[in-house]
């Protein structure tokens, strides 16, 4: 049986083919199609840290932000919050946060202690701190 000239415009019917027949709705993450195609996926803007200290930060920092969400919020917590965020930001963006950085985050983090203790995330953001400025 033959393809109607309708079946042949739309590409549809037996003994039809074409090139057109593609549709992608949603695409997400990286991927080619065809031949001699190279795909590049960047996440983010940033730079990945080079220091394996930085990086351990960075990821001590992502974690504690979202312990943080559950905690009541102070004054204190608010401070910390805001220098977690400052913090991430830098590592992000720079590759690395600065001794500046570091020392106001290691100033609101014993400021907010008493909630920071009750979390082993606040430990291990406390911990990567010490590794970098040495103490």
């Amino acid at each position: 049986m033959a393809a109607t000239a309708d079946e042949r415009d739309r590409g549809t019917g037996p003994g039809t083919s074409t090139g057109a027949g593609i549709h992608i709705g949603s695409v997400q993450g990286a991927f080619a199609i065809g031949d001699h195609n190279t795909v590049t996926h960047n996440e983010g803007t940033g730079v990945a840290p080079a220091d394996p200290a930085q990086q351990e930060l960075l990821r001590a920092v992502r974690e504690l932000r979202e312990d943080l969400a559950r905690a009541v919020e102070t004054p204190q917590i608010t401070v910390l919050r805001g220098e977690l965020a400052d913090t991430e930001t830098e590592i992000a963006e720079g590759g690395a946060a600065g001794a500046g950085r570091l020392a106001r985050l290691r100033t609101a983090l014993a400021d907010a202690g008493a909630v920071v203790g009750l979390l082993a995330s606040g430990a291990a953001v406390g911990q990567a701190v010490a590794a970098l400025v040495g103490g």
